[in-house]
């Protein structure tokens, strides 16, 4: 969890779909692996941003939110940045959820080619996908994810994020 106490407004991640067999749930599985800013006095969602839409792979996506100040297009602007298990580093405004940017952590993410960041959505590559009757190798990241659990931080005078990164696929 981070808080921001000048919006009021907590961020969390949430989990995967279940089962993980991903023929049985069709769909986006909307609200899973979503970065959520909510209105701490309310309750209210401020905004919902799904990271991996119908994910096939365990990415869930609960780990660090760093929240920071940062010049966008030469204005500054309240940050979120979260580096997820699925290979992505994904940075929002925090004030409205606009997607800023999203990279992969390393160009052996091969999962998605890109996101794409105008709909925000993954574009996959089918290859790397886990449905029935299909045995993909080589996918990267495994489920551990490039970023797990770890502790992270952020140099405001560097203007830089450090953080822990796993290296391991799976089949």
């Amino acid at each position: 969890y981070a808080f921001d106490p000048d919006l009021d407004m907590l961020y969390y991640g949430s989990g995967n779909p279940a089962p993980w067999n991903e023929t049985m749930r069709p769909g986006d599985n909307k609200w899973t692996m979503t970065i959520w800013g909510r209105d701490i006095n309310t309750g209210e969602a401020k905004f919902g941003y799904q990271k991996t839409p119908h994910d096939e792979w365990d990415y869930a996506g609960v780990n660090y939110m760093g929240l920071s100040e940062q010049l966008v297009d030469g204005k500054m602007t309240k940050l979120l940045t979260h580096p997820d298990r699925n290979g992505l580093v994904y940075t929002l405004n925090r004030e409205n959820g606009d997607l800023v940017n999203a990279f992969k952590i390393d160009d052996t993410v091969n999962w998605v080619k890109k996101v794409d960041l105008k709909t925000g959505l993954p574009i996959r590559d089918p290859e790397f996908s886990t449905h029935m009757d299909h045995e993909a190798k080589g996918i990267c990241p495994s489920a551990m994810g490039y970023h797990n659990q770890g502790i992270e931080s952020y140099d405001p005078n560097k203007k830089l994020f450090f953080m822990g990164t796993n290296h391991i696929c799976m089949d």
